[in-house]
């Protein structure tokens, strides 16, 4: 028998997209999330970073910019919660509409531009919260204004290091002028120091500081990506988020809007997602854990996510094709999968499709 939250899918579908997941924010933070009653398979629990996961499945940077709901969103059954993307100024992001539901697709496209109250309203709201249902994340982005780029993530991280179990340097999105050229070589080496830093001032014992991690765009050519594998190596970063929203448009989409600008996520990124783990996990020799995200919206998706390569997998834009129920089913439908090729852990598939390539 479908649950309440199933039955009011259809009505927020009726609503423009940035409306709908406005109204959903709000619900979550009054308490009328779902609940996932159902105790994980234990073959789905894992560790990285020394951080234990009940399971691998977690929530996407994007759906909680202001950390409103990470907890609501575990308690629906997500293994960890990663809010964000937060800058240290408020900013009111880019004209509307901005968020588009690309049905035809199973796909949405954002030109958002990091809108957002700033660190004040985030940093009371992480501050405050109790013993969490799983990991914490916390996601951090320049300011549009901002020239010295770095300056940002060094304001950010000291100021949630302190209450986030990981923290995740965007430097990705499409949607901020300049940010992408950020994953450049020398300004993301410059960047990632003077982040680490600001991480070892903020909790200056250095078994508690957070594990720092980079989120990456899947539009980068071969050189780029060696690049970043390279700096990543380098500069001793604790792990990747790959990858952020595309700039491309796949040839199969059909959706009428699919030539809005702003970042593409959703079915058609998956593939584009699923051949970059892949790759960085070679390049890095599986020595740098990897969250895997991107058009996530299956178990099997996150089975394939694991074996190229990812220790853990997010999703977001599958939520508001699927609704609330995605996540138990998802969780089922992994473990079943990592039981039937006969891994006794989630840890044991990592990397599986692409060791000793």
């Amino acid at each position: 028998m479908p649950d309440i939250h199933s039955l009011l899918m259809p009505a927020l579908r009726l609503l423009p997209s940035e409306a709908a997941h406005n109204v959903t924010i709000r619900a979550l933070a009054m308490g009328l999330g779902p609940t996932d009653k159902v105790s994980d398979d234990p073959v789905l629990a894992t560790e990285v970073w020394g951080l234990k996961f009940r399971n691998p499945v977690g929530l996407s940077a994007g759906f909680d910019k202001g950390a409103r709901v990470p907890d609501a969103m575990m308690r629906a059954g997500f293994g960890f919660a990663e809010a964000g993307t937060v800058t240290p100024l408020p900013q009111p992001g880019n004209p509307k509409p901005r968020m588009f539901r690309l049905s035809k697709d199973n796909a949405a496209i954002n030109r958002l531009g990091f809108n957002g109250q700033g660190l004040g309203p985030y940093v009371k709201r992480i501050s405050q919260r109790g013993p969490g249902l799983g990991p914490f994340g916390a996601n951090i982005g320049k300011n549009k204004v901002t020239e010295d780029g770095a300056a940002d993530y060094e304001i950010g991280i000291e100021a949630v290091a302190a209450y986030a179990d990981y923290l995740v340097c965007n430097i990705s999105s499409p949607n901020t002028p300049g940010l992408r050229a950020m994953q450049g070589r020398a300004i993301m080496s410059d960047m990632i120091e003077r982040s680490l830093r600001a991480r070892a001032r903020a909790v200056p014992e250095e078994d508690k500081r957070p594990p720092m991690i980079i989120k990456i765009a899947p539009d980068l050519d071969e050189a780029e990506r060696a690049d970043i594998a390279a700096v990543i190596i380098e500069t001793g970063v604790d792990g990747m988020i790959v990858a952020n929203t595309t700039v491309l448009r796949p040839s199969q989409m059909t959706d009428p809007q699919t030539n809005e600008a702003g970042g593409l996520s959703g079915a058609p990124l998956f593939p584009i997602a699923l051949e970059i783990v892949g790759e960085m996990y070679k390049r890095t020799e599986g020595r740098v854990p990897i969250i895997g995200c991107g058009g996530v919206a299956s178990g099997e998706d996150a089975y394939r996510m694991i074996r190229a390569g990812a220790s853990l997998v997010q999703l977001y834009t599958a939520l508001a094709f699927h609704g609330p129920a995605l996540v138990p089913r998802m969780k089922r439908e992994l473990a079943d999968l990592l039981k039937q090729d006969g891994f006794a852990t989630v840890v044991d598939a990592v990397g599986a499709d692409n060791r000793g390539g």
